[in-house]
């Protein structure tokens, strides 16, 4: 078992384990076996950054063994630089999740940490997957703990946001199944990606494919219009089903447009890319100012996970170094600051039990160690330079200025409606006199969400200042990545 395995499956064996063994009376003991789980987890991720080679653009940490050897499907498992930041990412929010939830959840423990454990083995699948139907396997299971997440701990709407969750995503992921099993004709038999990249697809063709992947990674980020079904489950979802899923699930559709529409359907994403940018910009623009007129805390913050998102398609259809390497920046920073603003929110609705920002005010008179994080994290949340949020959105704001200025106009748009939304929801929230009597008998943060909060705001501020450990491991892989794409149009 290589290290690929070791990160997919060490989740799950331990989420397998809570399932199996754990009870609610045995709730403590459930939870310190999830913790070491989701350490142990993060740990042995780790190697995967270490050992990294930065100078080369072929996919490391290849493991490959036969699985359905009828149809030539493989397991096969490989990351390049555009791949090895998101298992480090999904593998440390785990950690921050089950930290989170310790006090918080308080029935089905083993079922709450089983489930995130088993989903985090999952996400990892996804982005180390080389074999198209592994991919989609682990694509399609990763619907199945966050839809009972939803469902089982959710708010008063759970039912009807889980099965909003499930049909939204199933429904565009069954298009992506009929391209992939097209590709698999088309190729003489093979769901090898590596296989796929080189071959010759018509520009018809190339069409088609493009809209079934589309149909199903655009659900997934999720791009406007088809983002409707993000808000109502963010609301209904528990705060660790909120963090994980706006850090990591949200991230899977950005994935899956660099390893499947720009280099399968090369020419064909050059020419959409225009309808692209469009329903980006839509993203940025029109629902920054959606966001403004949210009255729950949780909406707003969902909302600004779609304005956020819009930043990754627009830099990854720019077809420049600084376009799509930004598009991956902005994806690992919006997991940290994303996490860390939907966490903040938890803290406040586990002690007030409500998520209206008319039911708060003066909050820093009372929670003023909780104010200064939340004041940091709603900083990266505007793009504060210095945070992480910045970094991402300037590139890709540089990149789009170097394709049209006022495609980079329109992008940079986004900060100000950024600022003022999240601004508006800290003044409100947070500053001023003691709102009502709720506000009045809040207690500060304690040692262990201290602490959680304390490594996001590492993070957070690791990222923006010092980017560079960042960029580096992700620069050769896609300068091959457009390379690939450049010489197709040119073919």
């Amino acid at each position: 078992m290589g290290l690929l395995s070791l990160a997919i499956w060490t989740p799950i064996a331990f989420g397998v384990i809570l399932l199996a063994l754990g009870r609610d009376d045995q709730a403590q003991a459930v939870r310190w076996v999830a913790l070491i789980g989701a350490v142990i987890s993060l740990l042995v991720t780790l190697p995967l950054y270490t050992r990294f080679d930065v100078t080369t653009s072929a996919m490391q940490f290849v493991e490959r063994a036969p699985w359905i050897e009828r149809f030539n499907i493989n397991y096969h498992l490989g990351i390049d630089g555009i791949s090895v930041w998101f298992i480090l990412l999904t593998a440390f929010i785990n950690v921050i999740v089950v930290i989170s939830s310790w006090e918080v959840i308080t029935r089905r423990v083993n079922q709450y940490m089983g489930a995130f454990l088993i989903l985090s083995g999952l996400m990892i699948g996804v982005f180390c997957a080389l074999d198209g139907m592994l991919f989609y396997v682990f694509f399609e299971a990763t619907l199945i703990p966050m839809y009972l997440i939803i469902g089982v701990w959710g708010g008063p709407n759970k039912i009807y946001a889980a099965f909003k969750f499930f049909l939204y995503t199933l429904l565009g992921s069954l298009l992506m199944l009929v391209a992939l099993i097209y590709l698999y004709t088309t190729s003489g038999g093979s769901f090898d990606l590596a296989t796929w990249h080189k071959l010759p697809i018509g520009s018809s063709a190339q069409t088609l494919l493009f809209f079934a992947f589309l149909a199903a990674f655009a659900v997934k980020v999720p791009m406007w219009p088809v983002h409707t079904w993000l808000p109502d489950v963010h609301v209904e979802a528990p705060t660790g089903g909120s963090a994980v899923l706006a850090a990591i699930m949200l991230k899977l559709g950005g994935y899956g447009f660099l390893r499947f529409s720009l280099p399968i359907a090369p020419d064909a994403s050059h020419e959409w890319a225009g309808l692209m940018i469009g329903l980006s910009l839509a993203a940025v623009i029109y629902v920054g100012f959606v966001t403004m007129v949210q009255k729950d805390m949780k909406k707003l913050v969902a909302y600004s996970s779609v304005a956020h998102m819009g930043f990754v398609t627009l830099g990854f259809f720019l077809f420049n170094d600084l376009g799509v390497a930004g598009g991956i920046v902005q994806m690992i920073s919006h997991g940290f600051v994303s996490a860390a603003m939907f966490l903040g929110i938890g803290v406040l609705y586990d002690r007030v039990h409500s998520r209206e920002i008319a039911s708060y005010g003066g909050v820093v008179n009372t929670m003023p160690k909780f104010t200064a994080f939340a004041l940091l994290f709603a900083m990266a949340n505007c793009g504060l330079p210095g945070t992480a949020g910045f970094v991402g959105e300037w590139m890709v704001i540089l990149g789009a200025v170097k394709v049209n200025f006022w495609v980079g106009m329109a992008a940079a748009s986004a900060l100000i409606f950024g600022a003022a939304y999240t601004l508006w929801m800290f003044k409100r929230v947070y500053l001023g006199p003691v709102a009502n009597d709720h506000v009045k008998d809040l207690k500060d943060i304690n040692a262990r969400e201290f602490f959680y909060l304390t490594l996001l705001a590492v993070a957070v501020l690791y990222m923006g200042l010092y980017p560079k450990p960042f960029t580096d491991v992700m620069d050769v892989s896609v300068a091959e990545l457009l390379k690939h794409v450049a010489q197709s149009k040119l073919n």
